[in-house]
């Protein structure tokens, strides 16, 4: 006698969403990663476009280049400058490099891009910048707080923005300004 069956046993259909379960477990996480990815490169473009955005300001203001030198967080209570943005206004140098500063850290917290309910919805999570001159060289470090921990940023040439500790992102752009 022969025995014939048909269709699937149990123990098949169980294997078979075993398998199921386990790759889908993998695409999920694989889209977590990019996520995550996705969001750190995002990060890295907006303090390259802070750091560069600076770095264009004070070209366009390089005879006060040494007042733009410090160390800046975001915003947090200080005193609006004299506003350099009217064009009947007339700015001294001086006045034009505190303008450009308050503006840079009003951009850190993402002052540009507000939502409906007028929240900040853009910049950088606990943004610190540094900028130096030395000559006519300049040397702007954006520090912020990534999503995860790192073994740290193997570019030894800025402290900028080291206290927030082993989560620290850093970009950093140096050149010359004639």
């Amino acid at each position: 006698m022969k025995n014939k069956s048909k269709g699937f046993s149990l123990i098949e259909v169980m294997v078979a969403l075993v398998i199921l379960v386990i790759g889908l477990i993998g695409i999920f996480n694989l889209h977590i990663v990019a996520k995550r990815a996705s969001f750190e490169s995002f990060q890295q473009t907006q303090a390259a476009y802070l750091a560069n955005d600076i770095l264009n300001r004070m070209k366009l203001n390089r005879s006060v280049i040494n007042d733009y030198v410090g160390d800046y967080g975001v915003l947090s209570g200080e005193s609006t400058p004299t506003s350099c943005d009217d064009a009947a206004v007339t700015c001294a140098p001086a006045d034009m490099a505190a303008w450009d500063i308050y503006q840079w850290r009003w951009l850190f917290s993402g002052g540009a891009e507000v939502s409906s309910d007028s929240v900040n919805v853009g910049g950088l999570d606990s943004t610190m910048a540094c900028i130096a001159v030395a000559g006519n060289t300049v040397t702007v470090a954006v520090a912020w707080k990534g999503l995860q921990k790192t073994a740290g940023t193997s570019d030894k040439s800025s402290t900028c923005g080291a206290t927030l500790g082993d989560k620290r992102r850093l970009y950093v752009l140096t050149t010359m300004v004639e």
